[in-house]
């Protein structure tokens, strides 16, 4: 248990480290957060006229899919980070030092997590300019921004999985928006599932991003619930979710550990 506390501490200096860096150069945030603007203005005020939105303002609908598509993004920055740290011998450095080995993934993933919080931040304020409000009551409201941030610190573990395994920003870059699109897409973020060819709509049913959207839709009471797709995942997608995230942090942290310990001893 001590060892738990000491490995946290640390991290938490790490991460500090790191968020002096990001304010060093705000770009990086910037950089972030652009991307769900667009895809908010696009979709919103483009091509949202032309979708069924099951009864609901296109744009109310449309912010739940913008915020984990933004989390999605976002989470590729953990992977690059991580290969540029290891390429530019930034971890070398860091293990010099008298702190445990999982402190330094500890303090990237809790530094993104922040990160993640504030792009968040933003694209609800962006949301609440181009009409988007959430329509329960505070404590449903928070629920749906904690299954947000719990969503992007698991997805941060899997891309420093990606990102130690690879080494390469570039790829670590490429291979993420490889896996962010498709799900992001192959989802009901942008549309509802049945507006979608028969065969695509198990997978879509069935995406994990499926579930997280229609937890975060619900919670802020932006989708009717009974018209959701009569399947387990889109029926309970609070309990969905935390089967989801639950899944992937049990199955990414070790990996990560693991990979980490290979490549920082390389």
């Amino acid at each position: 248990m001590n060892a738990v506390v000491l490995a946290f501490g640390e991290g938490v200096v790490v991460a500090k480290r790191n968020l002096r860096m990001i304010l060093r150069v705000p770009e990086m945030l910037l950089n972030a957060a652009i991307a769900p603007a667009m895809m908010t203005l696009l979709f919103g005020f483009i091509v949202g006229g032309a979708i069924d939105a099951q009864g609901v303002p296109y744009r109310e609908y449309l912010l739940g899919g913008i915020f984990v598509q933004a989390v999605l993004f976002g989470a590729v920055n953990t992977g690059t980070a991580i290969a540029a740290d290891l390429r530019n011998g930034i971890v070398d450095r860091l293990m010099s030092m008298p702190i445990s080995r999982s402190a330094v993934l500890v303090g990237r993933t809790t530094s993104d997590l922040v990160n993640s919080g504030v792009v968040i931040t933003v694209t609800a304020l962006l949301g609440l300019v181009v009409g988007w409000r959430s329509r329960t009551s505070v404590p449903e409201a928070a629920l749906g921004f904690l299954i947000l941030l719990a969503f992007a610190y698991a997805l941060s573990w899997l891309m420093a999985v990606v990102g130690l395994a690879s080494r390469a920003p570039e790829a670590v870059s490429s291979t993420g928006f490889t896996i962010a699109i498709p799900l992001g897409f192959l989802s009901n973020a942008y549309v509802p599932i049945d507006s979608m060819p028969g065969v695509l709509q198990p997978v879509a049913e069935w995406n994990p991003v499926s579930a997280i959207v229609q937890a975060v839709r619900v919670q802020f009471g932006n989708v009717d619930p009974s018209t959701a797709p009569d399947v387990w995942p889109l029926q309970h997608p609070v309990a969905a979710s935390a089967l989801w995230i639950g899944a992937l942090l049990a199955l990414s942290i070790p990996l990560a550990i693991a990979q980490f310990r290979r490549s920082a001893g390389r």
